[in-house]
């Protein structure tokens, strides 16, 4: 990996072998050090606050559109959110690239939080539809733009730990935010569950900010791209995040006419891809191609399948929604247990065995699911099948973004970063919308978004339509897991 220089605002990014002598309490810190502590501390409550907001929104808007009267708009609430947030994730991987992360995280967490007001103060389900793409927007910032910190202000030995920090954040929020929003929603209104979170991001920015301004602000020496190449990126990522929703729109509207839109979203966005990612990312070549496009096979291929598990469990067993949303909680501890144990040191050698195990828990996972629609079979199986899926996620997921900073140069960082969250979020949308169009052909009814139904009853194969081929994606995760390594 390439060393960072000190640069021209006095900061130091000096790997640990090259730390003065006076710093050496520096080399045997861990994460929650004297060093580091306030740093990790506030850029995991922002994720903390992020995965709060994930998880609780699924809660409060059936009751947002059904009061905005905008049901018919449901799906758009979250495929808004998604496409402007790839678009925000390549701004930022350029922006950190140049300037350094310090702008793009500030300017990410103020547009997150407007768009959390905008949608919160929304009188009709359009200005709740444009708070909710500010806020993608704002999300797609902020998540390259810590990448980029913990790749500059985190020596590698530490790397680990952080991300599976960051993966421990997720746990209470996976827990607590449906029960949580539920109870705001119930009691006070779901406006709160949007207009309430804002004001907690006060106290993370003030632990975090002063310690990015010392370590990771300012420019990389060396920045390779030029300013062309830069808008280059820009206008493929804005191309991407337009087809990435015109094929959403396709797919959840099953006409014939929708193949229009449908042809020019696949126009806009397979070049922007392959423009955006890692050359050699399509097919699989070994090292850092390999690590994004696993990260985009096992997020979707999981995502997919795991978004039409309350969906099966309502309409197929019998559960109540709150009972089929916590037959999944479980998955959070096991997604940060499967976290903790990539960052142990000692397993470092193993990391690519770690991960082909991680993707073959995800595919038996998937697969065992919907065995739930045999009713001789325990509902409880599922919960089983996914917290063991989840624990491999937890191997997998961390260790790319491992395996990402340390393959990536440090005037690269932000746009390996971007490759990686654009890889996952665009597999999450091709994927589902490919499970979706099965399951709605199918027979399945219609499915509103993720966890949603909005009417009838479905039909066993139609789930399976979705399961089995995810489970085969994700097998074939295990395969490209092994080639994440260069020979």
């Amino acid at each position: 990996m390439t060393k960072l220089e000190p640069q021209d605002n006095g900061v130091s990014h000096l790997p640990e072998d090259d730390l003065p002598e006076g710093d050496l309490p520096a080399r045997t810190d861990t994460v929650l050090g004297r060093s580091f502590r306030a740093l990790s501390v506030g850029i995991v409550s922002v994720v903390l606050l992020i995965a709060f907001e994930a998880t609780a929104v699924g809660t409060a808007l059936p009751v947002a559109a059904h009061e905005l009267d905008g049901v018919s708009l449901y799906a758009f609430a979250f495929s808004a959110y998604f496409t402007t947030s790839l678009f925000g994730m390549v701004l930022a991987g350029q922006w950190s690239d140049l300037r350094g992360p310090l702008a793009p995280l500030t300017c990410g967490i103020g547009a997150f939080a407007a768009g959390l007001l905008l949608s919160g103060t929304a009188g009709e389900m359009w200005q709740f539809i444009a708070g909710r793409a500010v806020q993608g927007f704002g999300g797609g910032l902020v998540i390259v733009a810590l990448y980029v910190v913990v790749s500059r202000a985190y020596p590698e030995r530490l790397r680990p730990a952080i991300m599976a920090g960051f993966a421990a954040a997720w746990v209470l929020p996976s827990v607590l935010g449906p029960l949580a929003a539920g109870t705001v929603t119930e009691h006070l209104g779901w406006r709160w569950v949007f207009t309430g979170i804002p004001v907690l991001v006060v106290l993370p920015l003030a632990l975090a900010l002063p310690q990015i301004r010392r370590r990771a602000a300012g420019p990389v020496e060396g920045t390779a791209r030029g300013s062309e190449d830069r808008r280059r990126r820009i206008r493929l990522a804005l191309g991407i995040s337009v087809g990435a929703g015109l094929l959403q729109y396709a797919a959840q509207d099953l006409r014939w006419a929708s193949l229009v839109p449908g042809a020019v979203g696949l126009a806009l966005l397979v070049p922007a891809a392959r423009g955006l990612l890692p050359r050699g990312t399509w097919r699989a070549a070994r090292g850092l191609p390999s690590v994004v496009l696993l990260r985009g096979v096992a997020a979707g291929s999981f995502i997919a399948a795991e978004s039409f598990v309350p969906l099966m469990l309502v309409t197929q067993r019998g559960l109540t929604p709150t009972l089929a949303g916590l037959s999944l909680a479980a998955g959070g501890a096991t997604w940060a247990l499967g976290s903790w144990v990539q960052s142990r040191p000692r397993l470092e050698p193993y990391r690519e065995r770690l991960m082909v195990a991680g993707m073959a828990l995800v595919a038996a996972a998937i697969a065992a699911a919907p065995s739930v629609l045999i009713d001789s079979v325990p509902v409880w199986t599922v919960a089983v099948a996914w917290a063991f899926g989840c624990l491999g996620m937890g191997l997998v997921i961390s260790s790319t973004s491992v395996l990402l900073l340390s393959l990536s140069a440090p005037e690269e960082a932000g746009s390996n970063s971007a490759a990686l969250q654009i890889s996952d979020g665009l597999s999450n949308v091709l994927l589902l919308a490919a499970g979706g169009a099965a399951f709605a052909a199918l027979g399945g009814g219609t499915v509103a978004h993720a966890t949603t139904v909005t009417n009838g009853t479905s039909h066993p194969t139609a789930f399976a339509a979705v399961f089995l081929p995810m489970a085969c994606v994700a097998l074939a995760g295990a395969w490209v897991a092994g080639r994440v390594r260069g020979r």
